[in-house]
């Protein structure tokens, strides 16, 4: 089986974390774009992945789905990029912990609070949804970033590209608040050159796409 990778994606979804997090990896890999709602919901990608979403990869046989999963997934697929702490290390504790803080907790938070979704204030209630409150999701999010170049201390990891790309996202947005250690932690991340040729490709790809568009309209 060959140990092609191949990347499915659309330049406006979080195939923009993945995109990143495979500049950072540096190995070849084919990018396969898809349309939401026509080719992402053809039979050949559902056979991929039943929920029609992208981003997704395959690596050899080996498919991956969800993003944060992809980024843990390139990460150990790929050691010799030096994105995960290593097997055994303590520092596997901080990079699981915070990766998957911004999959479950943060996304929830900022979802529920994007479609007007209040969680009443009572801590049976809160205790119910998991993240607590949108307040508690941010503090905790605070004290991880904080006095620290990166979630693992002095190492550039997977989880950064994961949590500053939600942190990123959301402060543009508007769904996540403008805190000065959020911001400075961004800004150390979107400087890296990984991530300025992924924004890049994507950005000339959503281009192409809305010139496209364009074109058939006027057509």
């Amino acid at each position: 089986m060959s140990d092609e990778l191949v990347f499915f994606t659309h330049p406006m979804s979080r195939g923009r974390i993945v995109r990143w997090m495979l500049e950072e990896v540096g190995q070849p890999y084919r990018t396969d774009l898809l349309d939401f709602g026509g080719s992402a919901r053809a039979a050949a990608y559902l056979a991929l992945n039943p929920m029609g979403k992208v981003p997704a990869i395959r690596h050899g046989d080996t498919v991956v789905t969800e993003t944060a999963a992809i980024c843990a997934y390139l990460a150990d697929a790929f050691p010799q990029a030096n994105l995960a702490p290593p097997h055994g290390s303590r520092a596997r504790g901080p990079y699981y912990r915070w990766m998957f803080f911004a999959a479950g907790p943060v996304e929830a938070a900022t979802t529920n609070k994007t479609l007007g979704v209040v969680v009443p204030d009572d801590p049976r209630m809160r205790g119910m949804v998991g993240y607590g409150s949108l307040a508690a999701v941010l503090d905790a999010l605070e004290g991880a970033v904080a006095g620290r170049d990166y979630i693992c201390g002095d190492q550039f990891t997977a989880a950064d590209v994961y949590v500053g790309s939600h942190l990123g996202w959301g402060m543009s947005f508007g769904t996540l608040e403008k805190r000065p250690a959020f911001e400075s932690y961004v800004a150390r991340l979107t400087d890296r050159p990984a991530a300025i040729r992924a924004r890049g490709i994507d950005d000339a790809l959503l281009a192409e796409r809305q010139q496209q568009t364009g074109q058939q309209r006027a057509g």
